[in-house]
């Protein structure tokens, strides 16, 4: 978000190669990164901080020598582990031998959606994505918990039709109505706060997990309004 110049050696002579306006500067993306107190010795602001007080105050011989610094530290601590026969482990990162690169072991590659992702958030180093909706896990168990219902349903409505049947009605009790109501068509089945019409309600697994969904996202609000406020 800075401006850019180019530096022609030969002549002298400057350009300029780039000059963010202002608007540009607010449609950049917030940055949100962990205390520096709060960071471990690894975690790379911490780690590399000398080197990029040296670069910041302009003195590249001192960024150098610190640089050098660490990188001959990381050179002895694998000499060491590879001397004692210890294998390094890393928390965050796996090792893709057909590519022969590091991979980030919970990447999400999926495209974000606007409709049902709500943030993305990192904990203990493991990026994670809140959704407005319900996991795969619990949507699927929702499913079963219908069909279940569905089937329990149907068979409501063959068993009267049977007895209908077999009841073999007079005259006169044709003229009055059944004591077996008709069933309801499957495709009135419908969703509303996980109520569904014209059968039972959720188990109590669904129920539970659709209250515990609804508190979590009236908190995500809470705290949308809040921040748009501090913004204000």
């Amino acid at each position: 978000d800075g401006e850019v110049h180019i530096n022609e050696l030969k002549n002298g002579s400057t350009e300029m190669f780039w000059n963010p306006t202002s608007e540009v500067r607010r449609q950049r993306l917030k940055r949100h990164i962990v205390l520096f107190e709060e960071q471990t010795d690894f975690e790379s602001e911490r780690l590399w901080q000398h080197v990029t007080s040296a670069i910041n105050k302009g003195d590249q011989h001192k960024a150098t020598q610190e640089k050098f610094v660490l990188e001959e530290e990381q050179r002895n601590a694998a000499r060491e582990r590879r001397e004692s026969g210890t294998e390094w482990k890393p928390l965050l990162f796996r090792h893709d031998a057909g590519t022969n690169e590091w991979r980030y072991k919970y990447e999400d590659l999926r495209p974000w959606d606007p409709l049902n992702d709500i943030a993305q958030f990192e904990k203990d180093g493991i990026l994670q994505t809140m959704e407005r909706h319900l996991s795969t896990r619990m949507s699927n168990h929702k499913a079963t918990c219908i069909n279940n219902q569905i089937t329990r349903h149907k068979r409501s409505a063959k068993d009267c039709r049977r007895r209908k049947t077999s009841d073999q009605p007079s005259n006169h009790s044709q003229n009055t109505e059944s004591s077996c109501s008709t069933p309801e068509s499957v495709q009135e089945l419908s969703d509303d706060d996980g109520k569904y019409l014209g059968f039972e309600s959720l188990c109590a697994q669904c129920g539970k997990e659709m209250n515990h969904l609804k508190e979590i996202h009236s908190a995500v609000l809470s705290l949308q309004k809040a921040q748009q406020d501090i913004h204000r």
